[in-house]
C-alpha cells in the first residue's frame, strides 16, 4: 500500500492531528477548531484548525461523518467539499444542520467531518461525434430501479 507524505501546518495547537478512528479506514478525522451551535436548517463554516500542503497529482475531499448524519441529522453542504493541491488556506467544514426541531451543538475539539485523500489524474477531454455503447446507455437518474 502506498503511503503519501502531507505537510500540516497547526493552526490550533490545542486540537489532535487528524487521524484514523480504525487500522483501514479511509477517512481522517476533522475536529472543530471553535464552538457553534447549529439551528434547525442553519449551515454554518466550521474551522478545523488545520492547512495543508496536498501534492500535485492528489486531491482533498472532506466528507460528512456518518454517525452525525444518523444520529443528528448533520452533513456538510457540498459534500464532498473539494481541497484543490494549491490550497494552503485553512481547511473548513460547511455544516449543515438538516433536522427539523433540534438544535447541535458544536464543542472545539468535536470530530465534525473526515477528509480522504485520493490520486486525482490529469485528464485531456476530446471531442468526439459518438461515444461507446454500454448496456447502460444514457439511463441515468433511477434507471436501475430500487429492488433487485
Amino acid at each position: 500500500m502506498q503511503t503519501v507524505r502531507i505537510p500540516v501546518k497547526r493552526l490550533d495547537e490545542a486540537l489532535d492531528m487528524p487521524a484514523y478512528a480504525y487500522v483501514g479506514d479511509a477517512g481522517l478525522d476533522l475536529r472543530a477548531a471553535e464552538d457553534a451551535v447549529l439551528a434547525p436548517f442553519e449551515r454554518k463554516l466550521v474551522s478545523c484548525g488545520i492547512a495543508i500542503a496536498i501534492p500535485q497529482g492528489y486531491a482533498g475531499f472532506v466528507l460528512p461523518r456518518s454517525g452525525l448524519a444518523a444520529k443528528h441529522g448533520i452533513s456538510i453542504v457540498n459534500a464532498p467539499g473539494l481541497i484543490d493541491s494549491n490550497y494552503r488556506g485553512e481547511i473548513k467544514a460547511i455544516l449543515v444542520n438538516l433536522d427539523a426541531h433540534n438544535e447541535f451543538e458544536i464543542a472545539h475539539g468535536d470530530r465534525i467531518a473526515q477528509l480522504v485523500i485520493l490520486e486525482t489524474p490529469v485528464v485531456e477531454l476530446e471531442e468526439a461525434d459518438e461515444l461507446s455503447e454500454t448496456e447502460r446507455g444514457a439511463g441515468g437518474f433511477g434507471s436501475s430501479g430500487v429492488q433487485s
